[in-house]
């Protein structure tokens, strides 16, 4: 027996919303926890369960504590310092590889493009001794130039963003600028890197978010706590007798509010982005 036309119309926007509602529910639910465990003291987190509300949501000790004794100002200011140079060089780098790869034709202009996949199917992890002894050969360990040195070498995802939306631009504008004798380089800076701003503005977003977010090799190539970023600098607090959950949860907190402020500000972009570079 088949379910009538009418019921199937009423139960697939309810498995819908249910669907919709668990998957927000698993999103939310560790945020509503670090959010609650930055505002207990340490007993209540010790005696209280995940969910236990604070006994005083006035309680803004922690946050004091994880910015001062996490030195998240000198944090804040290697993170920025660092995403300034490693998007600048990712832009740059990956819109010139881009450009080549789609305007010009040469032997090994398949052969390279199959080393970026096969790039993206080696786990990092796998290369980091050759990378450490890399690094470590330029004398840039322990400087804040490592992770920039590392993030600007461009990944496929932004090379393909490129692509996409270099792909949309016709190559007449390409010609015509070449009969007014404007050379390779003039026509990429003055006309493709202008029309590129909806590719520029997904890039910059998704490669800030993720050196923001990145705790791997701030940790690895900078040791010294001076030259700690945010996401390392939330490591302090854990010592050898255990974590202070309590503040870690405040830093937490701390870090995820800027990447949250943008995102909400620029979420239009990076939609626009993807839909724009899918459609070209």
């Amino acid at each position: 027996m088949t379910t009538p036309l009418p019921a199937r119309r009423r139960i697939a926007p309810a498995l819908t919303y249910l669907s919709l509602i668990a998957a927000s529910l698993v999103v939310l639910i560790p945020l509503v926890v670090v959010f609650l465990t930055s505002l207990k003291t340490s007993e209540e987190v010790s005696d209280g369960g995940a969910l236990s509300l604070p006994g005083d949501w006035l309680n803004f000790d922690n946050y004091a504590t994880a910015f001062s004794d996490g030195k998240m100002l000198s944090a804040f200011a290697n993170t920025t310092f660092i995403l300034l140079f490693s998007i600048t060089g990712t832009v740059i780098i990956g819109s010139m590889t881009a450009y080549a790869i789609d305007r010009f034709d040469f032997r090994a202009k398949k052969l390279i493009m199959g080393l970026f996949l096969v790039a993206t199917l080696v786990p990092g992890v796998t290369t980091q001794v050759a990378t450490f002894q890399v690094v470590n050969s330029f004398g840039l360990f322990n400087s804040i130039w490592a992770p920039i040195l590392l993030y600007m070498g461009t990944d496929i995802v932004s090379i393909y963003i490129f692509l996409q939306f270099i792909r949309g631009i016709p190559v007449s504008l390409d010609e015509a600028a070449r009969l007014d004798g404007a050379n390779t380089f003039t026509i990429y800076w003055r006309i493709i890197l202008p029309l590129l701003k909806p590719a520029i503005a997904t890039v910059v977003i998704i490669k800030g978010i993720t050196v923001y977010n990145d705790f791997y090799i701030p940790f690895l190539y900078m040791p010294s706590e001076d030259l700690g970023t945010i996401s390392t600098a939330l490591f302090r607090f854990k010592g050898p007798f255990g974590a202070h959950w309590e503040d870690i949860s405040a830093g937490t907190i701390l870090v995820i509010l800027p990447t949250l402020l943008v995102f909400l500000f620029l979420q239009r972009y990076i939609y626009n982005g993807f839909a724009q570079g899918a459609t070209k």
